[in-house]
């Protein structure tokens, strides 16, 4: 571990400069340009040869050992949230880590940096993957459902369109470390299902023939207040979640809004419990636009899975934790799960993944006073906890890795499984049908 902490701390400028640079320059999902190029440039300067993705962000590449065993995929995410409201976020795009993932690619490159030392890698066996990865922030959903339209994508997330394409094929295990305001290992996260909700009326003047019109917004106002109606319907136990906003809400005052626009999620511990309550919610949007005469069109989205952060993995986490900092504090739970989510979710069902975090921020994780207030913890420190734990996962002609890959039992057989499974989720089309006697029907 002395060797893994010098090696990291030999290039504590490279990765000071790379949180600063990205953290000036944010950039969301498949659209994270100068950031890719950034960390590309970074990545062949030591000496790597990288593997990109074709027509979007995003790119690996592999340190070999030399020695059979094993292959370990750790992530930096490359994209940033959207927060007008933050003082440095970007002026003309509303762009601004205030998710940390700045500070998970400086980490990336630490890691990369600290691997060329020869050293580190004597006496562990197997590859390791690292992976510079787009689009973990679902957001922007019309813009990446003209980029599916358009053939760009066929996955919202960009873990979820990484392992599509093949570029994870061959990997056994995944890591990250995320920022936080703890070190902290916990259980896993909410999954969630992607929603696009077109609420369709009738142009009319607002002030002159109302009468005329069917107000589009006023549909959305009924749909949202009939999901708050039945919020208390959700189990406590599976963690569900919807927040709507409206991204189009009509064009001027004087004119009836004749559609209107709302994206949201609905967020689970379980795909059981996602699909059940999705129904519910979607019953209570149709609702509202049959209260008003409108329709409505709801375009479901795989969105995430849940994750379930392997134990094994957990523990071996938390022992890395405990060799590289004696005597600090590390939050360990097995049974929490964050009501947040992430794509590395989708991973989680099919091979074992931990998703520990690492202290250096203070604020509102997506809050307009989020920073990054302790770089050596959120960048050197998080470098250090991940060659730690691939350390112990790759020492010892990969025991431990072995012996917890022998013991996953995966959510299914395969990736092939997996996406026949989440394609299903996907439906859109307009929901309600007037019929001329009167009777509206549902579909």
């Amino acid at each position: 571990m002395k060797d893994i902490i010098s090696a990291v701390k030999k290039y504590r400028s490279l990765i000071f400069d790379a949180e600063r640079y990205i953290w000036n320059n944010p950039e969301t999902g498949y659209k994270e340009f100068k950031t890719a190029a950034y960390l590309e440039e970074q990545f062949r300067s030591l000496g790597y040869e990288l593997t990109k993705a074709d027509g979007i962000t995003g790119f690996y590449t592999v340190v070999d050992t030399g020695k059979e065993g094993p292959e370990i995929l750790v992530f930096g995410e490359l994209d940033s949230v959207i927060c007008e409201a933050h003082p440095e976020a970007d002026k003309n795009t509303g762009a601004v880590h205030s998710c940390g993932h700045n500070a998970q690619c400086a980490a990336l490159l630490g890691i990369a940096a600290a691997l060329t030392d020869k050293n580190l890698t004597e006496g562990l066996c197997g590859r390791i993957r690292l992976c510079a990865v787009p689009a973990e922030e679902l957001l922007e959903i019309g813009y990446r459902t003209q980029l599916k339209a358009d053939g760009k994508i066929k996955y919202f997330g960009g873990k979820s369109e990484f392992l599509y394409r093949g570029l994870f094929d061959g990997v056994d295990m995944a890591l990250m470390i995320h920022t936080s305001t703890n070190n902290t290992i916990i259980r896993g996260n909410n999954g969630c299902i992607a929603k696009r909700i077109i609420y369709k009326g009738k142009a009319a003047h607002a002030g002159g023939s109302p009468q005329q019109g069917i107000n589009a917004l006023y549909a959305a106002n009924c749909g949202i207040n009939a999901v708050n109606a039945i919020r208390e319907t959700f189990p406590d136990d599976d963690y569900i979640r919807f927040h709507p906003i409206v991204t189009a809400g009509g064009n001027m005052v004087n004119a009836i809004p004749n559609e209107v626009i709302l994206e949201s999620y609905v967020r689970g511990k379980s795909y059981e419990a996602m699909l059940r309550e999705n129904a519910k919610v979607n019953r209570a949007l149709c609702g509202g636009a049959i209260s008003i005469g409108a329709n409505i069109e709801i375009i479901d989205i795989p969105g995430y899975s849940p994750l379930c952060n392997d134990l094994g993995m957990m523990r071996i986490a938390k022992r890395a934790f405990e060799i590289a900092f004696p005597g600090e504090n590390i939050n360990y739970d097995e049974i929490y799960y964050s009501r947040g989510s992430t794509d590395l979710g989708d991973l989680s069902c099919i091979m074992p993944v931990v998703h520990p975090y690492c202290a250096g921020q203070s604020g509102t994780s997506h809050g307009s006073d989020f920073y990054i207030t302790d770089p050596e913890s959120a960048c050197v420190k998080s470098a250090i906890w991940q060659l730690g734990i691939l350390k112990l996962l790759l020492c010892d002609g990969g025991a431990e890795a072995k012996r917890i890959i022998s013991e996953f039992k995966p959510m299914f057989d395969s990736k092939e499984d997996y996406f026949r499974y989440v394609d299903e989720i996907s439906r859109d089309g307009d929901r309600i049908i007037y019929h001329d006697d009167g009777k509206i029907e549902v579909i």
